[in-house]
């Protein structure tokens, strides 16, 4: 089988996922992070009334076409204690912000524009018809759609839709992604390895990815390069109705990586297993009953790039968002040359600063600051420390030309994802 293009490798994978998982009615305080998964429209208007947006005096604007006017104060309405009467000719109601409009009103007058002195008010400035005054509606009104199946609820969004009237939601239910870390040299974060071992640190960068991505992570621990080892664990992502199962390493061609065979006698129907990718050409595609499956590359680095190009965007499929398969890269600028790439998709390590460039406008040249993505000179895909201190992935296309200091270029930001 040849090697895969990264775009269409990622067209195989999403369209392998199974649909939207499926959705649950959760309270508004549990909702952070989690994603809709029915249109959302208020049951409100927001304001509800007519507020005022100072502090001051509500006024009847034919009582202040001449300036100074005295007026008698009848009131005060408060935010969550309107004033109860009407406004009447000569009558102004002391007023604070977010309070209600009095009946009768139809202009509100700061208090740096008046003087106060025993009941009375002397309004000193004109005022336009409305003047402070928001109408009720202002924000949004009730039936007005303003959260869409599919987004995810950050605080802006949980904010609105508590203002919108609703305490509890109906949320796609957190994909479940089982994660197994596969092969004999590997022990837990903790344990003493042998000189011939090394420590999983895979399992808990991926898990992280799956949480970020608004999935659940279930760990199946680590599997010896058996076949019934491996078998055992497959069993146990069935049980656990994992909708994704993410094994990491083995998935390569040696006599040791038995992953592909260990899934083959679960049943397993093969898409494809290599990827024309850098890092992380051996990538395992299939399904397993209705469950994904996703092999990634043990290199550390490897697995964080593939678990990003393809196990994330999954995720979101799960979840119903229509922007899964959206392109999650920027333009920016090349901090340092590069050479020129071979066949396969290139993904390079670099810092992310930015750089002050001159820009021509209307009104002249103008400074504008641009990203300026810097790759770092090592590139070994086992180095977790130069991935840690990495802020973006250069994306390079394949058979790209050498390329200079100051070039465009594309680039994803690590910390969407990880």
């Amino acid at each position: 089988m040849s090697l895969l293009p990264v775009d269409e490798a990622l067209s195989r994978v999403l369209a392998s996922v199974a649909g939207p998982v499926d959705p649950e009615a959760v309270p508004i305080s549990a909702c952070a992070g989690r994603t809709l998964a029915a249109d959302l429209s208020a049951i409100r208007d927001q304001p509800p009334f007519a507020s005022s947006a100072m502090d001051g005096y509500a006024v009847r604007l034919e009582d202040v076409s001449r300036t100074p006017a005295s007026l008698r104060v009848i009131g005060a309405s408060v935010a969550g204690r309107a004033f109860a009467g009407t406004l009447g000719a000569g009558e102004a109601v002391r007023i604070f912000t977010g309070a209600p409009i009095p009946p009768g009103a139809n202009a509100v007058v700061i208090q740096e524009d008046t003087e106060s002195d025993q009941g009375r008010v002397l309004v000193k400035e004109r005022l336009r018809p409305n003047q402070f005054v928001r109408p009720a509606g202002l924000d949004f009104r009730s039936g007005d759609p303003l959260l869409r199946a599919g987004q995810r609820l950050d605080a802006r969004c949980l904010a609105l839709a508590a203002a919108m009237g609703h305490g509890t939601l109906s949320m796609r239910r957190r994909p479940r992604v089982a994660i197994l870390a596969t092969g004999d040299e590997l022990v837990q974060p903790g344990d003493e390895p042998r000189p011939d071992q090394i420590v999983a640190s895979n399992p808990y960068a991926i898990a992280a990815m799956v949480e970020k991505a608004g999935g659940e992570s279930v760990d199946l621990g680590l599997a010896a390069d058996t076949l019934e080892a491996l078998e055992e664990r497959v069993l146990a992502a069935e049980k656990a109705r994992a909708d994704v199962l993410v094994t990491l390493g083995g998935a390569s061609v040696g006599e040791h990586d038995l992953v592909r065979s260990a899934l083959a006698r679960r049943g397993m129907e093969l898409g494809f297993w290599r990827v024309a990718l850098r890092p992380g050409k051996p990538l395992i595609h299939g399904r397993l009953g209705a469950m994904l499956l996703l092999g990634l590359p043990g290199n550390p680095v490897s697995s964080v790039v593939c678990a990003l190009l393809f196990l994330i965007p999954a995720v979101r499929a799960l979840l119903g968002d229509p922007a899964a398969a959206s392109d999650p890269t920027e333009t920016g600028l090349l901090g340092a040359d590069l050479s020129a790439n071979d066949a396969r998709q290139d993904y390079v390590r670099a810092a992310l600063t930015g750089k002050e460039i001159l820009v021509d406008t209307p009104g002249g040249r103008q400074p504008l600051w641009v990203p300026l993505a810097t790759p770092h000179a090592r590139q070994d895909s086992s180095m977790l420390a130069l991935l840690a201190r990495s802020e973006a992935l250069i994306v390079r296309a394949p058979a790209a030309p050498a390329a200079r200091a100051g070039e465009i270029c594309r680039f994803i930001r690590l910390e969407r994802f990880c």
